[in-house]
């Protein structure tokens, strides 16, 4: 049972309670060199659980099938858990060569369910990735979505899903906790609105729904005046009817 970021929030995390609550033999990944030092002293006395100290990446260099490939994990291990802060989806979409029977992963919680956002595949970046991107990658590996725990998604192997008896398995039914999630929606009259949990979270700062509106509030209206929304455009981008004005002028001349 490999863990990647095994160290981060350690009594709180599942690959902890596989290995102190029911014994289980793990494979912990940990790159930031003081964690992984905590980790080995909270690991030391249990023989079955190896710590690497190394970061995960999605390449043949750094890869899951490249660390896991040093250790005698079996290729259909139990659990696998990813919680690298970013770059999730592109850690499990390059292991090919390992298929544990059940995945954690840890998902984005402020992207609705219905949106597949994917971050770039760079480890500078740490962005996250929708649970919707999750399960379209899961299901073209041969897995299903079987629940969704906080932050977290777990995906078991297509076969054993019949096991889990989960009736409904769509985000929407499973997800039911989105306090995170922002939505941000217009009005016919083009005011800007945001309901949800408004703020970014890891920051703590709110967002402003005052400083989202596209158009200043003469200009709302619906149906909407042509008049005023040309009277906004040229006093806030002028040039942008110099195209149109060309296109009067050469009524004229031709």
């Amino acid at each position: 049972m490999p863990s990647s970021r095994a160290s981060s929030r350690h009594f709180l995390n599942a690959t902890a309670t596989l290995i102190i609550s029911h014994g289980y033999s793990a494979v912990l990944i940990e790159g930031d060199l003081e964690k992984f030092r905590d980790l080995q002293k909270t690991y030391a006395d249990r023989r079955a659980v190896r710590t690497v100290n190394q970061f995960v990446g999605f390449t043949a260099a750094d890869g899951l099938d490249t660390i896991l490939a040093q250790t005698p994990i079996p290729r259909d291990f139990d659990f696998l858990s990813i919680d690298i802060d970013g770059n999730e989806y592109h850690v499990w979409n390059a292991t090919s060569q390992y298929k544990p029977k059940v995945v954690c992963v840890e998902f984005n919680p402020t992207i609705p369910p219905e949106v597949s956002f994917v971050q770039p595949a760079d480890p500078t970046v740490n962005q996250g990735s929708s649970v919707a991107a999750l399960v379209e990658l899961g299901r073209k590996k041969g897995y299903e979505l079987i629940a969704v725990i906080g932050v977290n998604a777990f995906f078991v192997v297509q076969e054993f899903y019949e096991q889990f008896k989960v009736t409904d398995n769509r985000i929407e039914t499973l997800w039911t906790n989105r306090d995170l999630v922002t939505y941000i929606f217009s009005g016919y009259d083009g005011q800007v609105f945001l309901r949800g949990c408004r703020q970014l979270p890891w920051l703590g700062l709110p967002l402003s729904e005052s400083k989202l509106q596209a158009v200043p509030g003469f200009v709302r209206q619906y149906p909407y005046s042509r008049t005023r929304r040309l009277i906004y455009i040229a006093l806030s981008n002028p040039l942008s009817l110099f195209p149109k004005i060309l296109r009067e002028l050469k009524k004229y001349t031709n």
